[in-house]
């Protein structure tokens, strides 16, 4: 078996919605394809010894019944559907909970997609790699070493650790995620993001955005903490600040004598702190072990009580926890090393601060205490002696949390308010210690021994004994309390054609209603006027750039073929969803072989769209027509049918639709007719002229409409849209070069092809066309495009991209002039391998009144070729008809009406007046 291709989605994609987190592997099964597992001797046995969890295995998609899957091995099944389901047990036996998988065979025979679930990244791809490595040793071996497995899952567990968010952030991110707020890590500073654009908010362990610099700078000088504490009447430990040690002796003294606390003065997590110290030596080497943390070391009085930790949210206390330190209980059989070794083994004790509870190792503090309390590692505790192997109570060193949220008496939440008012964080975990937290600090001889920012949560949210408290929850309703937004509108496009347009004119909409919007398009990222990145972003990590910038109010999102099947959707889910076309381009790329494949694909978009939002679809188009079967949004359809009968069932109902009736671009809504303009007064259809720029104007306005813009926005944004360079460059680009006119337009599949000669077939005068189209399309698609090419123009010259994605030079060429020749028309062409010089040359030797319609590789490229050459400043076709009827109305004023020649179904007819007065109808 051989791994020729794996990619990772992360994102609703094609295979599933719901299970956005997919490796896809592409395998080849080599010697093996026409094998199946029950052919392989020990093959099922082997499999079953190694990993007996695949009983629980289903292979049926309502996963019924258990242990389908084995009796699938049995019987016979094809080795990717093996590794398939092997990928996903190894994941589980390593703490990964995944379960779902598609295996389907390609057209390439032998070669089979594989795809299954992951949690991390990195061990999603790791257990597909061991997942094949364990089916072909038992293919060729008859088992796979125990030692291997357990080497592989040692492997996924470490990669699991490595991608925990921490218990804190955790508890936070599984509240958003119950709330609907969506979320993204963030690539510095282990930061997450939660909400989008305008309305994010972002968190670092249980730092905010909202926690002030001044408050976490306050909280990490302990002294100074303790100061202005102290000049506010709360109580704190006597305490002084020392440096070398020769000031130790005089330190004590100042605090009253031992029994004494030393700590680093910047540590946290309980480190370089020893308590309760009681003579000089001890004091000596409590000072080293502080000053190994921290430059300035602590000295302060020893406060005898229990250790508390009070969580404050939002100016609120929240939970309180009783923290004891690290300790092992006697059984009167068991040493305290056996004692440890027992407490360690808890599942819920691990290392570092991933796990509930922590593992307890032993450091130098704890020799001491072991010391202190007359113990070694090998005394017999009696029943229930306690031994204590940690001075501090921190979860971090081994200890344990008792909830005591409902003991904590008011006055004392009122102290722990104030505190952290004072201090001024917004999160702040306060240590009070005290023998009775139910009674005021003041009748306890309590103090406020420090004040902590980016407080752990896990001795809250999941004690060791107590109630469990949802500290999360005063998290989000601080980060956003009830009734504001965690998210952007988001506004996807996708289609075989048109798609950049449409993204273009949409963000141009809403741009009327002084909002922030950011999109993203073919030609580059784009955040209010301005251009965030060049180049073809319409991927999901693209995306991720809008829906990350604390900036953009809305968000409207260009998504191609290629992203969805290389990573996923980059957004979870959005508030419109249009799909404008579904036609033949790409096909025979990423295991996508018909136009069906395709619209299941592209399907994707409007299946996110969420119930309350709207699914736009292309009411002429049957395959974008028949999802509506699949979405779970409500539906609005766009039709240049105005008769169309999906439409006037559709709106008979109540729905809401946009159709071109009567010239008018309308919004139909039940038995209402809004309409928002005359299509000659829309500059981007080219005065009515182009319809598939009026479908793009159609489904533009009725995304934007069912998003809540005013009718008076939209016709408004329409009138100042035009398909020229800067606004939409590479669609419908038209250049005045004196004697003759240019055309770049980015059509390079026959869908886009008909369109485009629908338009171009109109022209006069002679139509030259330099055309191409992408490497990677199949053969029969060059040949259509040469069909397709020999019906729009009289001329023909045939170039190829600079990147011929794999094709030999010359083969995509010969291809189109094969489709010329077949196609019966006798018309001269010409092969210029070569886009610039075939550019150059045809503008060249265009003749007068000629149309020159180049379809580029590379847009920038061709238009600057043709702005080399000075084009004229020209009116827009809908500009020209104005200045048309001003003309017409002058000339009836001076002359007869008879006296004027118009051919009105031809927008680039001469004109002529009488007495030598001619204008033209056109972009001239």
């Amino acid at each position: 078996m051989k791994i020729l291709k794996t990619q990772t989605l992360r994102g609703p994609n094609y295979w599933s919605i719901r299970h956005q987190k997919l490796i896809v592997l592409r395998l080849d099964l080599e010697d093996l394809a026409d094998v199946f597992s029950h052919q392989i001797p020990g093959f099922y046995d082997g499999l079953v010894e190694l990993l007996p969890g695949l009983v629980d295995h289903c292979s049926l998609q309502d996963c019924a019944p258990k242990g389908s899957f084995l009796e699938r091995v049995k019987e016979g099944t094809r080795l990717g559907h093996v590794v398939e389901h092997v990928a996903l047990e190894l994941q589980t036996l390593a703490g990964m909970s995944v379960s779902f998988g598609r295996t389907r065979e390609t057209a390439d025979a032998g070669v089979y997609q594989v795809v299954f679930e992951y949690l991390d990244e990195q061990a999603g791809r790791y257990a597909m790699r061991a997942a094949v490595r364990l089916c072909q040793s038992i293919v060729t071996t008859g088992h796979y070493l125990p030692a291997e497995l357990m080497h592989d899952l040692k492997d996924l567990q470490d990669f699991w650790a490595q991608a925990s968010l921490g218990p804190s952030t955790e508890n936070i991110v599984k509240e958003a995620e119950i709330r609907g707020i969506p979320w993204t890590a963030l690539s510095s500073r282990s930061m997450i993001q939660f909400g989008q654009g305008v309305h994010q908010k972002r968190i670092q362990a249980t730092l905010t955005s909202g926690t002030g610099v001044l408050g976490v700078e306050l909280a990490s000088d302990k002294e100074g903490t303790k100061g202005i504490l102290s000049n506010i009447g709360v109580p704190v430990p006597r305490g002084t600040v020392i440096y070398y040690l020769d000031e130790l002796e005089q330190a004590i003294a100042s605090v009253g004598g031992f029994p004494i606390v030393i700590k680093p003065l910047d540590g946290n997590h309980g480190r370089g702190i020893t308590i309760n110290i009681n003579d000089p030596k001890l004091a000596e080497e409590a000072y080293d072990a502080a000053k190994a943390v921290s430059k300035g070391v602590i000295v302060e009085r020893f406060y005898a009580g229990r250790d508390h930790r009070v969580l404050v949210i939002d100016g609120k206390v929240v939970a309180v926890a009783e923290r004891v330190p690290a300790h092992v209980i006697g059984d009167g059989q068991s040493t305290i090393a056996e004692l440890i070794e027992v407490t360690n083994r808890d599942p819920r004790r691990g290392d570092g601060h991933a796990n509930i509870l922590t593992r307890i190792e032993l450091d130098r503090t704890s020799w001491d205490l072991l010391e202190r309390q007359g113990y070694t590692l090998d005394t017999v505790l009696q029943p229930q002696e306690v031994c204590y192997l940690r001075a501090t109570a921190n979860l971090s060193t081994g200890g344990v949390a008792i909830d005591r949220t409902d003991e904590i008496h008011p006055e004392n939440i009122w102290i722990a308010q104030r505190v952290a008012k004072v201090i001024g964080l917004d999160i702040a975990g306060i240590d009070i210690v005290t023998s009775d937290i139910s009674r005021p600090l003041h009748e306890v001889d309590g103090v406020i021994v420090e004040v902590n920012a980016a407080p752990g949560f896990r001795m809250h949210f999941c004690p060791s004994e107590g109630i469990p408290r949802n500290v999360a929850e005063p998290v989000l309703d601080m980060l956003f309390p009830p009734g504001t937004q965690s998210r952007i509108p988001i506004l996807a496009i996708t289609g075989t054609n048109g798609k950049t347009t449409t993204t273009r004119l949409l963000a141009h909409i809403f741009r009327q209603t002084n909002q922030v919007v950011g999109y993203t398009t073919t030609d580059g990222i784009y955040i209010g006027d301005y251009l965030v990145q060049k180049g073809d972003t319409t991927g999901p990590q693209s995306a991720q750039v809008i829906l990350q910038d604390p900036t953009v109010e809305v968000a409207v999102l260009e998504t191609a073929r290629g992203g969805i099947l290389r990573s996923g959707l980059g957004f979870s889910a959005c508030d419109v969803g249009i799909v404008l076309n579904v036609a033949a381009d790409h096909l025979g790329i990423g295991d996508i072989e018909t136009v069906e494949d395709l619209a299941q694909l592209k399907s994707v978009v409007v299946e996110t769209a969420r119930p309350n939002g709207y699914a736009v679809l292309n009411a002429d188009d049957p395959l974008v027509a028949a999802m509506v079967s699949q979405v779970k949004a409500q539906v609005a359809y766009f039709s240049m049918n105005p008769d169309s009968e999906l439409v006037r069932n559709h709106t008979r109902q109540g729905g809401l639709a946009a159709v071109y009736e009567n010239g008018y671009l309308s919004i139909l809504k039940g038995d209402w007719i809004l309409r928002i303009e005359q299509a000659v007064n829309v500059p981007l259809t080219m005065g009515g002229r182009a319809p598939f720029m009026i479908a793009n104007a159609l489904a533009a306005s009725l995304a934007a409409f069912a998003q809540g813009v005013r009718i008076e926005d939209i016709r408004i944004a329409l009138a100042t849209f035009q398909a020229s360079v800067n606004q939409t460059p590479g669609r419908m680009n038209l250049f005045n070069l004196g004697s003759y006119h240019a055309l770049v337009d980015y059509a390079h599949n026959p869908h886009s092809y008909k369109a485009l000669g629908d338009f171009v077939q109109n022209w006069p005068g002679e139509r030259i066309g330099v055309v191409g189209g992408p490497g990677d399309r199949r053969d029969e698609d060059f040949v259509t495009l040469g069909k397709l090419s020999a019906e729009i123009f009289d001329r023909i010259i045939v170039k190829e991209d600079d990147d011929t994605r794999g094709r030999p030079p010359g083969e995509a060429a010969q291809l189109i002039v094969q489709g010329i020749l077949e196609s019966g028309k006798t018309l001269p062409y010409t092969v210029l391998i070569n886009e610039t010089e075939a550019v150059n040359t045809t503008l060249d030797q265009a003749p007068a009144s000629s149309l020159v319609v180049i379809l580029p590789e590379t847009v920038s490229r061709a238009i600057g070729l043709i702005e080399a050459r000075h084009p004229k400043p020209h009116l827009d076709l809908p500009q020209a008809i104005a200045a048309d009827q001003s003309l017409r109305a002058a000339a009836e004023a001076s002359h007869p009406i008879h006296n004027i020649s118009v051919n009105g179904s031809n927008p680039f007819q001469v004109v002529e007046v009488q007495e030598g007065i001619k204008y033209v109808q056109s972009g001239s």
